[in-house]
């Protein structure tokens, strides 16, 4: 069994949701980037995220987003020592390798805003000094669709931040049975043991930046981009940082596949969760209901020829 093929096997021990989201949020790990899982309450986002945290032997921090959460209660704060007549810095949650944000949409917009630099620049600069964030480092996000009461929308920025938004949705009926006769989240999950290490984890991350691309399919990625950009149902397309998280995420899925190069499919599997969360519709009309970003890029993966 190779190193992935026991990750995804220790993760679904517990979460049993949909396959396909556990590959998605391997790919984020796999591709250096952050996972936001979205969805309505009860549906196993939390579940997922600290199956992904307890299968790999590194530091691990839960953070409970609210609405009176201060952007120093993440990062840190400097507190004054007597005895040495200076500050001590004592570090916030933040700094571990996996950070579970979770409901990241309950906090307020400044509070939101203090993930921006740890997300991008993996490193945090508090009282004028910039401090690194362990190797590796993700933050595995979950929120709730922002309809729900006590919810702040993400500013697209943040969004931006993301490599990829997975969606859940219910489990099928024989999933769910198993679930409420096993209970996995309560039981399996506290007693679940890592199956890698970070230096795994780090190794893994540079066989997937390694996987090659195909000048060809370099166009075909392009071609999809600048459709977007294009499109007249899209205030705003997909930007560089969104063909960049395409390509990367790309490169992840294939070697979750065990190959060293990109297929077509690996691109257009990735469209829809690398950049539904990236574009803004003109929310035009389309058969009396607003179109929706997913739409748009499904109708744009139709158009755009895809290599043979």
């Amino acid at each position: 069994m190779t190193p992935l093929q026991r990750l995804r096997a220790n993760m679904e021990s517990v979460f049993f949701g949909q396959k396909q989201a556990v590959t998605q949020v391997i790919v984020g790990l796999l591709a250096r980037g952050h996972v936001l899982i979205e969805d309505v309450p009860g549906v196993g986002k939390t579940v997922l995220a600290r199956a992904l945290a307890r299968s790999i032997n590194c530091n691990f921090n839960r953070i409970q987003l609210t609405p009176d959460l201060l952007p120093s209660d993440i990062l840190g704060v400097s507190i004054y020592n007597h005895e040495k007549q200076s500050f001590d810095f004592k570090p916030g949650p933040i700094f571990a390798h996996i950070v579970l944000a979770d409901e990241i949409n309950r906090t307020t917009p400044r509070t939101q805003s203090s993930l921006l630099e740890a997300m991008n620049d993996y490193s945090v600069t508090i009282d004028g000094r910039t401090m690194p964030l362990p190797s590796p480092f993700m933050v595995v996000a979950t929120q709730n669709p922002f309809e729900f009461e006590g919810t702040y929308m993400l500013p697209e920025n943040q969004l931006d931040r993301f490599l990829l938004r997975v969606r859940l949705g219910y489990p099928d009926r024989d999933r769910e049975m198993e679930i409420l006769k096993q209970q996995p989240g309560r039981y399996k999950l506290d007693h679940l043991d890592p199956v890698l290490s970070t230096a795994d984890i780090q190794a893994l991350q540079g066989q997937a930046s390694q996987v090659k691309i195909d000048n060809i399919l370099m166009d075909y990625l392009m071609n999809i981009v600048e459709a977007s950009r294009a499109d007249e149902q899209l205030h705003t397309g997909i930007s560089p940082r969104g063909a960049l998280s395409l390509m990367q995420a790309a490169q992840a899925l294939a070697l979750i596949d065990s190959r060293d190069y990109i297929t077509p499919d690996d691109i257009k599997v990735m469209v829809l969760p690398v950049c539904a969360h990236r574009v803004i519709t003109k929310n035009h009309l389309s058969n009396g209901d607003l179109i929706t970003a997913t739409r748009v890029l499904q109708l744009i993966l139709q158009k755009v020829p895809c290599p043979v």
